[in-house]
């Protein structure tokens, strides 16, 4: 039960996370001062990983685990299915964002920012179904 409450953790730190970032910290961008922007996007880059590297790389070990030795009265169905999710958000964070942001880290382009306002909007379903997902296996685990 331990394992799922940090898996429940760190997928529910991420949820918030990606909120703010789709509501508040992309849209902003558009803000950001051009003769600085390149400094903006890759300072963003850098300080965003120290916060999401460890918590995903926590959340996409504890879903691991979870499916080797899951929690008794958690069946499988859940953590497979918060797997798909998590492969959804990593290969949309590969194929998706991190071209965006290396873009972005080169210089500033409208075109860009909206596409990584609106491409995130995958990873922010994705984790919020994932969050709740986590939140349901801890009740049935709990149960």
């Amino acid at each position: 039960m331990f394992l799922l409450l940090i898996h429940a953790g760190a997928t529910l730190a991420m949820v918030g996370l990606i909120w703010f970032v789709q509501v508040v910290h992309y849209p902003l961008f558009d803000f950001a001062a051009e003769r600085r922007f390149t400094r903006f996007a890759a300072e963003h880059q850098r300080r965003t990983s120290l916060v999401v590297v460890p918590l995903m790389i926590a959340e996409a070990g504890t879903a691991l685990a979870l499916l080797v030795a899951p929690p008794l009265g958690l069946g499988r169905g859940p953590l497979w299915l918060g797997l798909v999710l998590l492969a959804v958000i990593w290969l949309s964070t590969a194929l998706l964002q991190v071209p965006l942001h290396r873009r972005l880290s080169r210089s500033r382009d409208g075109i860009a920012i909206r596409r990584l306002v609106a491409s995130n909007w995958l990873r922010t379903t994705a984790w919020t179904a994932r969050g709740v997902l986590a939140l349901a296996m801890v009740a049935e685990a709990g149960s």
